[in-house]
């Protein structure tokens, strides 16, 4: 029987760090609302999917874990490179396929890497980094270092066979890897109901592997950070992995192209009620650390910076042709070490 390390009191985070909460998430949703402007400008191609909803999960989850730590997650990836600390104009380039992007130009908006910041994707393929997330973690237990591996994806990733291999290997070395499916209700217009025949996402690893499953309130940035921070204290102490069904929502579409028929507007305005920014700054305005004016200047003050970043990026100048052959192979020549 495997037993839970947990937290012998509840988080109290203080008034500075909430704060950056809030700016983090105001951020990542006015970033999101700014690539729905610049894709519908056809300034972004190919694919994109926002964040918008789900912020804080990724604020609330990163914010609990330390910079060495390793980052990985799956094609919805704004929101964890802008909680994970990299930069909006990178991040725009990115998007605008220039040059100075994250990825040089090359990724887009599924594929941000930022090998500094231990943020290992962005990866288009359902579930195909979860087997990345693994090999990360035997690095980490193969070196003895006091690392964990945070490692997101959706709930349509649970049912592809590589997350199945992947949690086996991690359930057998006990790998010290955070499993957390974002289960914002679909796997990309089909009802979790309807693609899994037990839809409790958490119930379906502890048996099979070994890995104990939780859930917590992907819409409460508070209860994010506590539960990552007692699930790195878990894989921490040489426990294993351990596997978190957040509940979230996204009030976007899968995609900027899902016209978005399998949900009616009620639905989607019944969790708008239960919004994650509107609930912190709810909680704020209580502790006397947030009024009108402050909010306004917050907002005002971000919307400046994305402009600036957007102006920023979409200045830069394309990749070169001869760009094309630039990094496809590892140096040769010199030690590779994540």
């Amino acid at each position: 029987m495997i037993t839970l390390v947990e937290q012998s009191q509840k988080v109290e985070p203080s008034p500075a760090q909430m704060m950056d909460w809030y700016r983090q998430m105001a951020l990542i949703r006015q970033f999101e609302l700014r690539c729905a402007q610049s894709y519908q400008q056809q300034k972004i191609g190919g694919f994109c999917h926002l964040y918008v909803g789900q912020e804080a999960v990724a604020v609330g989850s990163i914010a609990a874990v330390r910079p060495t730590d390793y980052i990985i997650t799956a094609y919805r990836d704004h929101g964890h490179a802008i909680a994970r600390g990299m930069d909006c104009q990178s991040l725009l380039a990115e998007l605008y396929g220039k040059a100075s992007g994250c990825s040089h130009g090359k990724g887009g908006s599924m594929h941000f890497f930022d090998r500094e910041k231990n943020f290992f994707g962005g990866h288009a393929i359902v579930a195909g980094h979860v087997p990345l997330a693994v090999g990360l973690g035997w690095a980490i237990k193969y070196r003895k270092e006091d690392r964990v591996v945070l490692c997101y994806f959706g709930d349509g990733a649970m049912n592809q066979g590589a997350f199945h291999e992947a949690l086996n290997l991690a359930g057998l070395f006990k790998l010290p890897v955070i499993f957390m499916v974002e289960n914002n209700g679909y796997g990309m217009g089909t009802h979790v109901q309807r693609a899994s025949a037990v839809s409790e996402l958490k119930l379906r690893t502890g048996d099979a592997y070994g890995i104990p499953g939780k859930h917590v309130d992907g819409m409460d940035c508070l209860a994010m950070y506590e539960m990552t921070l007692a699930a790195a204290q878990y894989c921490r102490a040489g426990q294993g992995a351990l596997f978190i069904e957040v509940k979230t929502y996204r009030y976007r579409g899968h995609s900027m192209s899902d016209p978005q028929k399998y949900r009616t507007r009620e639905e989607v305005a019944s969790y708008q009620e239960h919004d994650p920014i509107g609930r912190l700054e709810k909680l704020l305005r209580t502790k006397n650390l947030l009024d009108d004016a402050k909010v306004q200047a917050i907002n005002n003050e971000i919307h400046a910076h994305v402009e600036e970043a957007h102006h920023q990026a979409d200045a830069a100048p394309f990749p070169q042709t001869d760009d094309v052959w630039n990094d496809v192979y590892a140096n040769p020549y010199g030690p590779y070490r994540l």
